[in-house]
């Protein structure tokens, strides 16, 4: 027999709970479908455990400069059972209070099963039949495993498996440029692994502008990590004591032998086992669901959030399309994906903190822009915590002088770029930001100085 619901939501990562709680809330009856953990990426593999590593690993990083600081410590070393059990318990406290929450939810039903299309409103979940006017898939994404020679037969970690690791890898090549490279590469290497990253392409974080990927090399250079660029024809090969990554680059060895490797090279959507066809929702060549502006599918009544439907690979997008979808059903609103500016960071140490568009992007677009840039070697709070790497760069329309984007690469560059992101939220001109009177000593009160050095963009 079909059970009906007044909503059906697939996945519990960032969007699903909070859009089940909210429709329960004026009286839905909802299922929320889950096949594997609640709380998704973000906090069983993603958000919450990598950023609890990279806690770990600035400890470590600290603790061995500490003789800069006039502060004398013996030999560093760091007990990865200590560190992962540390993880485990931040991830697990997050889940556990994520469940006991659903679970107190009226007029919600979890379902813990693999949940699939049998119509264009009915789904199967395990051996139970259900059906819902509406239904909301945020079923998010996975590590992709790239297709190249040696993959099928030779051991590797994705960005999930490497949270399983309670040893030390010997050597750790990490192959991708990317975030998600990165971050781990800088982790590893401050738990005191050999490192050396790979990467096809000419720089390391390619998404970002030229001077932003130069900073990062010599950073990642700097703390001991090898850095292997311009590769080509990227195979793995098995080998006695681990792995070795072929390659072919403009300059040095053709292959690197590592202990471990990381495969860091992207993520897919799962989509693939959703059975859409059946319920004649479009998706993309890559396995993306297309949304409108509202985040509806082709079909009236199925909406997809989070990263399955290519708008956003962000816990911070996900929560918003919850925001969208929810106001706009149940508030009257009219929100869209387009009103959203982009910002993400990558969590690095110093983070390196983005909004808006890039210089890159500025240029392309032709626009007459002024720009402004102040490296970290002169902003007094990063010279006090001995941390210079990194600048904070303005893009501002040189004729309607609204800003374009903002890069703040630094020690606390995370949290201060928030104040640029919330003056483009509320279409402000720079001037509100260069007649700003910031808290000093920090690192945000640089930015309105930032503001007031613009130059034309050559």
């Amino acid at each position: 027999m079909t059970q009906p619901f007044d909503a059906i939501i697939v996945g519990a990562g960032q969007a699903g709970p909070s859009l089940a709680a909210r429709l329960a809330k004026v009286g839905r009856k909802v299922a929320l479908i889950e096949r594997h953990l609640l709380g998704g990426t973000c906090v069983n593999t993603g958000c919450t455990p990598t950023k609890a590593l990279v806690a770990s690993a600035h400890a470590a990083h600290l603790a061995r400069r500490g003789v800069d600081f006039g502060v004398t410590t013996g030999p560093v070393s760091v007990n990865m059972r200590a560190v992962k059990a540390r993880m485990d318990a931040i991830v697990n406290k997050s889940r556990s209070g994520l469940e006991k929450w659903l679970g107190s939810t009226q007029n919600c039903t979890v379902i813990r099963e693999q949940a699939r299309f049998t119509g264009p409103h009915a789904m199967r979940a395990g051996q139970e039949d259900y059906e819902a006017e509406q239904i909301f898939l945020n079923v998010g994404a996975r590590p992709m495993v790239q297709k190249m020679p040696g993959a099928d037969t030779v051991p590797f970690l994705t960005s999930t498996s490497i949270l399983s690791l309670d040893e030390l890898p010997e050597h750790l090549v990490v192959v991708g440029g990317g975030y998600v490279g990165l971050e781990f590469a800088q982790i590893f290497r401050r738990f005191g692994c050999q490192v050396t990253i790979v990467e096809k392409s000419s720089r390391l974080a390619s998404r970002e502008d030229e001077d932003a990927s130069r900073v990062i090399h010599e950073i990642f250079a700097g703390e001991g990590i090898d850095i292997r660029l311009n590769a080509n024809c990227i195979h793995l090969e098995q080998r006695d004591r681990g792995v070795s990554v072929g390659l072919e680059c403009d300059e040095g060895a053709p292959h690197v032998d590592g202990s471990h490797v990381l495969l860091a090279v992207g993520r897919v959507p799962n989509t693939g086992d959703l059975n859409l066809a059946a319920a004649g929702i479009d998706a993309d060549e890559h396995g993306y669901i297309r949304v409108d502006e509202g985040l509806q599918t082709n079909v009236p009544g199925i909406f997809a959030l989070g990263d399955c439907n290519g708008c956003g690979a962000f816990t911070h997008t996900s929560y918003n399309d919850y925001e969208i979808v929810a106001d706009n059903l149940l508030g009257g609103a009219t929100r869209k994906v387009s009103d959203r500016i982009p910002a993400s960071a990558i969590y690095i140490d110093p983070p390196l903190a983005r909004v808006g568009m890039s210089e890159a992007e500025v240029r392309k677009s032709g626009k007459p822009a002024l720009m402004g840039v102040r490296p970290m070697t002169r902003v007094s709070r990063a010279i006090e915590k001995g941390e210079t790497a990194g600048f904070i760069k303005v893009l501002v329309d040189a004729e309607s002088k609204q800003i374009l984007g903002a890069t703040v690469f630094g020690v606390g560059g995370d949290e201060a770029v928030h104040c640029i992101l919330t003056a483009m939220y509320a279409r402000q001109p720079a001037s509100l930001l260069t007649h700003s009177v910031h808290i000093h000593p920090t690192v945000a009160e640089l930015i309105p100085t930032t503001f007031g050095e613009l130059k034309p963009l050559a």
